[in-house]
């Protein structure tokens, strides 16, 4: 399956991608952990990566969408895939489509996991204090969920006129968010 993750900041995207992508067979693929290499690796693109992210700056749609076309040339994402925090934008739908398409692909299906808002700034503010984040502050976490709110959450609208989301309730225990995901999935796969 070709699949995407969608949620706000501490949806738990990156717990779910992990271990739904692990139950298909198929490589859960963050951009984020991708930058996170590179940057601990210092490549060019982590040096690149590295001052964007110092800067508080985003980066490129250029760059993401070289390291995503990348990746899903590899071996492993042959049989298909899971991405985590991409695509982010609009550009990066397009990207991705082409990308797709250039390729014979297609998305099987686009995972939106729905949340309390509320209820994930809490815990992200639990999260930072346990793990000694200081900048996550309340109006810093709220900040993103902001941005997400403006950038990435109109991506479900442009997915779900293509008939390939499928929403989950993110909410509570792991497992549980988990089999509620495997049980959408199995209804895109009927459709």
């Amino acid at each position: 399956m070709r699949l995407i993750i969608l949620g706000p900041p501490g949806a738990g995207k990156g717990t779910q991608a992990t271990r739904v992508a692990a139950r298909l067979g198929i490589p859960a693929i963050s951009t984020g952990d991708i930058f996170r290499a590179n940057i601990k690796n210092e490549t060019e693109l982590g040096r690149q990566v590295k001052d964007i992210l110092a800067s508080g700056g985003y980066v490129t749609d250029e760059i993401t969408n070289a390291i995503v076309r990348d990746r899903l040339r590899e071996a492993d994402a042959e049989g298909g895939f899971l991405l985590d925090g991409y695509p982010r934008t609009l550009a990066q739908v397009d990207a991705l489509d082409a990308m797709l398409a250039e390729d014979g692909q297609a998305l099987d299906a686009v995972i939106e996991l729905t949340v309390d808002e509320d209820a994930v700034v809490h815990r992200l503010l639990k999260r930072a204090e346990i793990e000694g984040r200081a900048d996550d502050t309340e109006e810093v976490i709220r900040e993103r969920q902001a941005i997400y709110r403006r950038e990435t959450a109109p991506l479900a609208d442009v997915y779900a006129g293509r008939e390939l989301l499928v929403q989950v309730d993110g909410m509570g225990e792991v497992d549980e968010v988990t089999s509620r995901i495997d049980d959408a999935l199995k209804g895109a796969r009927r459709s």
